[in-house]
């Protein structure tokens, strides 16, 4: 799959070099009078516990409308609905899927995202790669950004990454899988550690993955845990493990009550709060995938080739929500 997502980010990257070559890139994001434009520290909120200073670890609570082992989640919650609901029940920060082809995501959510709340740390969930993609995520109000480990497995490319994002005052959130990997972010200088409990390559999911690694975690890292999480007992079990925060996405999108599902995800007495409104008749956002796209019985992705899984965003019907 890595090399799925490696291919389906290239337009992207040759787009953004030649508006490069142009001089069309976008202007990154600077603090203007008064703090306008400040980016939220990342880092602290989950030091903090931001949010919910009660719950076993801070939680990130994800936006992601499809993912390719589970074709279309969730297309009926506008991001601005997404915030509002995470926030209030209690997230410490909101990770966005970006990416377009297999996650239905959009770089635009995250402006939309801060709309409703400015002071929302917000993490780029994406396959970042390139300079030039850290440059387009220092022109949003993001606060954070993703980096995979396998994706760029080489220290100093891993470095280089973290240190520009680290210039337009963002964090970089590094992801890895096992061992081996934690050496390579080590060696990068990471601080903030993602252990992803889903393999990329095969999409399989082991949570005790992050069981197993968390011991190795050393003073001064701040480390997440993610995939497979989706109870209360989860996030105990990751703090038991030495974990600072978790990412949870699917297990809050599903269904569509996002502000619910985090409550009870939190411990907390919660009662659905948001349901999509029935199909208008969009096609965009009707949340049906078809056939071909659907997991396969084994639980691996059936994708063809060169195909977009995800029915794309409507931005009319969700603005109307």
């Amino acid at each position: 799959m890595l090399d799925r997502f490696r291919i389906a980010k290239q337009p992207e990257v040759d787009r953004l070099r030649q508006l490069a070559t142009a001089g069309g890139l976008p202007a990154p994001l600077h603090a203007g009078t008064g703090g306008a434009g400040q980016r939220p520290d990342f880092l602290r909120a989950l030091q903090d516990r931001a949010g919910c200073p009660d719950a076993p670890v801070a939680v990130i609570a994800e936006y992601k409308r499809a993912s390719p082992s589970r074709g279309v989640i969730e297309t009926g919650v506008s991001p601005e609905d997404a915030a509002t609901a995470y926030m209030t029940a209690g997230a410490t920060a909101i990770s966005v899927l970006t990416e377009e082809t297999y996650f239905g995501g959009d770089l635009a959510y995250l402006g939309r995202m801060a709309g409703v709340n400015p002071a929302v740390p917000l993490l780029r969930k994406d396959f970042i790669m390139d300079p030039l993609q850290v440059a387009a995520t220092a022109a949003t109000p993001a606060a954070a950004l993703l980096l995979i480990v396998r994706l760029t497995p080489d220290a100093r490319t891993l470095r280089d990454l973290r240190e520009q994002a680290e210039a337009h005052g963002m964090h970089a959130v590094v992801e890895i899988f096992d061992e081996a990997d934690l050496v390579l972010a080590r060696e990068s200088g990471a601080r903030i550690i993602q252990v992803n409990n889903r393999d990329l390559e095969t999409l399989a999911v082991d949570r005790t993955a992050c069981l197993r690694l968390g011991p190795l975690r050393a003073p001064g890292e701040v480390w997440i845990a993610a995939s497979g999480i989706a109870e209360h007992r989860h996030l105990a079990e990751a703090a038991h493990a030495g974990y600072d925060a978790a990412l949870v996405g699917t297990a809050l999108m599903e269904g569509g009550d996002l502000k619910g599902s985090l409550l009870r995800l939190l411990g907390r007495e919660g009662t659905p709060s948001f349901h999509p409104p029935a199909s208008s008749g969009c096609a965009a956002c009707s949340g049906h995938v078809r056939p071909e796209y659907a997991p396969c019985a084994s639980g691996s992705p059936s994708l063809p080739e060169n195909e977009n899984p995800v029915v794309p965003d409507c931005g009319e019907n969700e603005g109307a929500r």
